[in-house]
């Protein structure tokens, strides 16, 4: 596979999970007019709240699929390892988002806790029901293909989607309390809510670390430098490896490696070795990458 196949392909991904960023959306905009009905006629504050949330939620995935549709750019003469950072600076951008959120629905919770108010609709619970099913649905689905695709915005966009689910699960949880202890329990669903504000907090907080470790260059996992490792000196006329160094872009990785070999061949040999090296890496599926740099080195 030639490098302009493996940036192609890494394209295709790019585009197919903004494809996936915007069912989120759809998905996220009806859930979003549900839930703000339900809360303002069942008179809880918890679906109101989570409706506030599924609003910022398509905000922040269109940031994403703005992020991918950057992403799946190729190099350029202004990027010559082409755009992929655009898809973990998109991932922290809704982190950001997470944390603001988190701040907004504390804030309101707080003040309808200190409200006297209506006790909520017993038929709230259905509607949060079908909320956390359809929810942890969709983020083990796009968390299935963040992971197939190696993307840190998608992983992102579905810990926010379980997030959801989470805060969906404490209305839910709150509103039973409130239904079940009657006159002197309203509040239970308010309390929920700002209990759900923690994990939301919580999630942001991991959210945040995963995208920064990739706009930083974080090491890969030492089972993949392993493998990179394996296949480089598989090459014939490898003798050995010296340094390797494997960061993230994107959806594909980015390697700079050093190969020792028999310091008595021509140089034309040693490219040639180099060369196969490269494309070796490159021709690794299972590893999406999409560009090596390759040091050669006489072994003494």
């Amino acid at each position: 596979m030639s490098q302009t196949d493996q940036h192609a392909r890494t394209t295709r991904r790019a585009e197919d999970s903004a494809r996936l960023v915007l069912r989120g959306i759809a998905l996220n905009a009806v859930l979003a007019a549900v839930k703000l009905a339900g809360g303002v006629f069942g008179h809880t504050y918890a679906l109101i709240a989570d409706a506030a949330e599924s609003m910022l939620d398509i905000l922040s995935s269109v940031l994403v699929w703005a992020g991918f549709r950057v992403a799946a750019r190729p190099p350029d003469a202004n990027h010559p390892y082409g755009h992929g950072k655009a898809e973990p600076l998109a991932a922290l951008v809704v982190a950001v988002f997470v944390f603001a959120m988190a701040g907004f629905v504390g804030l309101q919770a707080v003040h309808e806790i200190r409200t006297p108010h209506h006790a909520p609709e017993w038929w709230t619970l259905l509607v949060l029901a079908a909320v956390v099913v359809t929810k942890v649905w969709f983020s083990r689905r796009m968390g299935s293909a963040g992971e197939e695709v190696g993307s840190t915005a998608l992983g992102v966009e579905a810990m926010h989607h379980y997030s959801d689910a989470m805060t969906s699960g404490a209305a839910f949880f709150g509103i039973a309390v409130a239904l079940w202890g009657g006159p002197g329990w309203e509040t239970a669903d308010d309390w929920a809510a700002l209990f759900a504000c923690v994990v939301i907090a919580f999630n942001g907080f991991n959210m945040s670390g995963k995208a920064l470790g990739d706009i930083m260059d974080t090491a890969v996992s030492q089972k993949f430098e392993n493998e990179v490792r394996e296949l480089a000196s598989a090459v014939p006329g490898v003798l050995a490896l010296h340094k390797v160094r494997v960061r993230k872009s994107g959806l594909s990785h980015l390697v700079d490696i050093q190969v020792r070999v028999d310091g008595d061949i021509t140089v034309r040999e040693g490219h040639d070795i180099a060369h196969a090296v490269k494309d070796a890496l490159i021709d690794s599926a299972p590893h999406a990458i999409s560009d090596v740099t390759v040091h050669v080195e006489p072994m003494k």
